[in-house]
């Protein structure tokens, strides 16, 4: 379902190389990757979403080199396959929670199905303020509606970058089991990528940057 094969990039301004493990996933298979600040994470994150290009090596989703693609294919191929959960909120603050869902569905070229986006959020125990914006919502209700905005669209991976970084214990582990369970009502590869070792029993394939 996603492979990486020699991946390895370079910040000219940092003269710095990052190089990274080859995974090979299956459908459904999640993957945890740990690391200390620095080592890369978020690289690693962005160059298997196709936000960053490789200087060498590649990344294959569901049979497909999305490196070969060209610019707007690849935008589109982000967009209908692959969901990102940010460390920063990148939801609309002008529009309601509903209207970022339907949003999300109508830029990633989806039927925006008001019943589906009703059942998502009573998973996620967000119906009681749909029609809230996004700046009158707490906290645990933003990254509540980032795993939201992340799986609507039925995406094949979901990456996570640093999902519980700023959470106490409780919350660790209720957001990871929200996103692992969104993964597995999608058939989708769940891949977190954090210095969070509190996650690590919820995993049970991992690997350390």
């Amino acid at each position: 379902m996603i492979q990486t094969d020699n991946l390895t990039f370079y910040y000219k301004k940092k003269e710095r190389t990052f190089r990274f493990p080859n995974i090979d996933l299956k459908q459904q298979e999640n993957l945890l990757i740990l690391g200390k600040s620095g080592v890369g994470k978020t690289t690693f994150l962005h160059l298997l979403s196709g936000l960053l290009t490789p200087v060498k090596g590649k990344v294959v989703i569901d049979d497909v080199d999305i490196n070969s693609l060209a610019n707007w294919r690849l935008d589109r191929f982000r967009g209908q396959n692959i969901g990102l959960v940010f460390q920063k909120k990148h939801a609309v603050q002008s529009l309601s929670i509903m209207d970022n869902l339907r949003a999300r569905l109508f830029f990633s070229k989806r039927s925006v199905n008001d019943a589906a986006i009703d059942a998502l959020l009573k998973q996620l125990d967000l119906s009681d303020c749909k029609k809230n914006k996004v700046n009158e919502l707490s906290e645990g209700q933003l990254q509540r509606l980032g795993i939201a905005l992340s799986v609507i669209h039925n995406p094949q991976i979901i990456l996570a970058d640093e999902p519980t970084s700023s959470l106490d214990d409780y919350n660790c582990k209720t957001v990871i089991k929200l996103l692992i369970a969104q993964a597995k009502r999608t058939n989708a590869n769940l891949i977190v990528i954090t210095h969070d070792h509190r996650i690590k029993s919820l995993f049970s394939n991992s690997i350390q940057l």
